[in-house]
């Protein structure tokens, strides 16, 4: 039992390390968690067990900590990276596929004790096309579903624990299955949308040499003329939606 424990672990771990649409959706840098050390689930707690502020302070290198967020399993682990561990796994609630969670990779950049509908705890990421960010909440039923409007919800007493373990800055990386953000399919974007599917539209688009501006994740006007050359370009109808040809045409694809 053990043995099939750790082996799928090993496979959970292999496999978010390894997404690929024809590219490099999620532009990260994974290079500090890759270690085959993640089959060791001798340091995976038990998720009801919690451990006290003394424990955390003594045992744990904040420095060393890194959040993974596996949004199909609704899992939410915390890494040490120097030792190459799990030593915390919660279960969570993520975004409805209305109001999908982002994907990516983004750092801690606020910290709060709230209330009402975020729970006890908040704590934002940098996502540039919202406010998104990892939280408690007044619904505990929820844990376990796609029921949030795009952040990662926790139970109090989960978020209340970890809020004491992660310090600013850590780094907080959201995977969702093989394709990423487009693990609810395409969607047809137009002006005013935002998301890491526009993301991945912008990064495609600057490198083919048609879009300039950054990679925030906001289709906006310099998004809008980009396209419009790309489609000229190519002897493509002229619109500023982007559906499947033009995700095809871009090198979206997606394989399994």
């Amino acid at each position: 039992m053990l043995k099939k424990r750790t082996m799928l672990l090993t496979l959970s771990f292999i496999c978010v390390f390894t997404v690929i649409i024809l590219g490099n959706l999620v532009d990260v840098d994974f290079s500090k968690f890759i270690t085959n050390k993640y089959s060791d689930v001798k340091g995976l707690y038990n998720e009801n067990k919690h451990i006290d502020q003394k424990n955390i302070d003594e045992q744990l290198n904040k420095d060393d900590l890194a959040i993974l967020v596996d949004i199909d399993r609704k899992y939410l682990y915390v890494l040490d990276t120097k030792k190459n561990k799990v030593i915390k796994k919660y279960i969570v609630a993520t975004g409805k596929p209305s109001t999908p969670t982002p994907t990516g990779t983004y750092k801690i950049i606020q910290k709060a004790k709230w209330g009402g509908g975020f729970g006890s705890r908040w704590m934002r990421l940098n996502v540039p096309w919202g406010q998104y960010g990892i939280h408690g909440t007044d619904k505990p039923n929820s844990i376990g579903y796609n029921a949030s409007y795009g952040c990662v919800r926790m139970r109090n007493k989960d978020i209340e624990e970890l809020y004491k373990m992660i310090k600013y800055n850590t780094t907080v990386v959201l995977y969702r299955g093989i394709f990423g953000p487009f693990g609810y399919g395409f969607r047809i974007l137009a002006p005013g949308d935002r998301g890491e599917d526009v993301k991945e539209v912008q990064k495609r688009l600057k490198m083919k040499g048609y879009y300039y501006g950054a990679l925030d994740g906001i289709y906006g006007n310099g998004m809008k003329m980009a396209l419009m050359r790309f489609l000229k370009d190519n002897d493509m109808p002229m619109t500023d939606r982007i559906g499947y040809s033009v995700y095809k045409k871009l090198g979206i694809v997606l394989m399994e």
